[in-house]
């Protein structure tokens, strides 16, 4: 190999950065998380402590946060922590469906929704969203979806999953609603919450879902990857049953699921959660202040108005126009905000762009109008 692997020995991050990363506004760790972080870093850190069920561990105390605590924080009977929102949803699909059975989901679910279904091999019904500018999904087409599938294959879906919100424009469809419309026809629903749960106040028995999945390192302040899922407990023992020849292992778990840093952050960090959850009215008026500050410089806002999410998606014209003829082409806003200390819009983007303000203060959103100001002079 040579003196080539050494590239990898220093791979420090610049930090000091006002960062407008959707998938990372939510995910930055709390004080509490920071400090735990070196005594939790090695590897399967948690299994010390192990006797052969990791959600059993007493000290630290995963059995009571995932049994006690996440359940009741996610409004269901029962919960689990998994490697991911995505791995959350596959496990619902693979324990309900078998192959070539189908679901319903809404048009503006992430990727994994549909990798997840053709992993489990079920065909998919899509709801469509609505044109520009909102890009909603009208609840009321879940019965029309579900009827459709209905006749094509001879059976109805076996699960609807509606995207809570969406990580396009950040819309919150009206979940109760669609809840209501999946029980009429029978069909469980489940609620993609990896932009919700840990950033809102959210219950899966509130809004009358069967099973929410939510990603602690996007909305929960915990290194990843990391995620929860939650459910009935009607379904309990369908999501969670026993291997046969390891008879204290879950199947659709693959036996354990987060083993070191990711869930020893995701609990440390769960106070704060807690708590910041609470401001979830400030932190919607704080993005709906901001985009309207950003349409007066000649930007529009897509999505849901008024929008109810800190996440945010803009079509700007102003900085695709200025692409056209600066000479870093476009590639400059990313440069051009990054001397001014901010980043988290990817790199070579310009007509169109998501960010989010969750968690920032009125001094850092005060410095990233002036800058967008700035620039959009060039």
């Amino acid at each position: 190999m040579g003196e080539n692997h050494k590239k990898f020995e220093d791979l420090h991050r610049a930090s000091g950065f006002i960062n407008l990363n959707p998938l990372q506004r939510g995910g930055v760790l709390s004080d509490a998380a920071r400090r735990v972080v070196p005594e939790w870093c090695d590897g399967y850190s948690v299994c010390d402590f192990c006797e052969g069920c990791l959600d059993r561990i007493k000290n630290p105390p995963v059995e009571s946060f995932v049994h006690e605590t996440l359940p009741e924080f996610l409004g269901t009977e029962t919960a689990r922590v998994t490697n991911g929102a995505r791995e959350s949803k596959f496990i619902v699909m693979h324990s309900l469906c078998e192959k070539g059975d189908c679901i319903v989901l809404d048009s503006n679910a992430h990727y994994t929704s549909y990798v997840a279904a053709e992993r489990a091999g079920v065909e998919f019904f899509e709801v469509e969203k609505t044109g520009e500018p909102e890009y909603e999904i009208l609840e009321d087409k879940y019965a029309e979806k579900i009827e459709g599938a209905k006749s094509k294959t001879g059976k109805p879906p076996k699960l609807a999953l509606l995207t809570y919100p969406d990580g396009n424009y950040g819309n919150l469809p009206d979940a109760e609603r669609v809840a209501k419309i999946c029980h009429q026809y029978d069909v469980p629903l489940l609620l993609n919450c990896a932009y919700s749960v840990g950033r809102m106040p959210i219950s899966a028995k509130k809004l009358g879902a069967d099973f929410i999945v939510g990603s602690g390192h996007k909305s929960m302040a915990a290194s990843g990857p990391v995620g929860v899922l939650g459910t009935s407990s009607e379904y309990a023992e369908v999501l969670f049953r026993k291997s046969e020849k390891y008879k204290i292992k879950e199947v659709e778990l693959l036996g354990c699921t987060s083993r070191g840093l990711p869930i020893i952050t995701l609990m440390a960090s769960f106070p704060a959660v807690v708590e910041r959850v609470k401001n979830w009215g400030e932190e919607v008026e704080k993005a709906r202040k901001f985009s309207k500050q950003m349409e007066n410089l000649g930007m529009q806002q897509m999505g849901q108005r008024p929008h109810n999410h800190d996440l945010m998606f803009f079509a700007a014209p102003i900085f695709f126009e200025i692409s056209n003829r600066h000479k870093k082409g476009r590639f400059f806003l990313y440069k051009e905000l990054k001397d001014r200390g901010i980043v988290g819009i990817k790199s070579g983007l310009t007509k169109h762009f998501k960010m989010s303000t969750y968690q920032l203060t009125g001094e850092e959103i005060e410095r990233v109008v002036s800058a967008f100001t700035e620039i959009s002079k060039l």
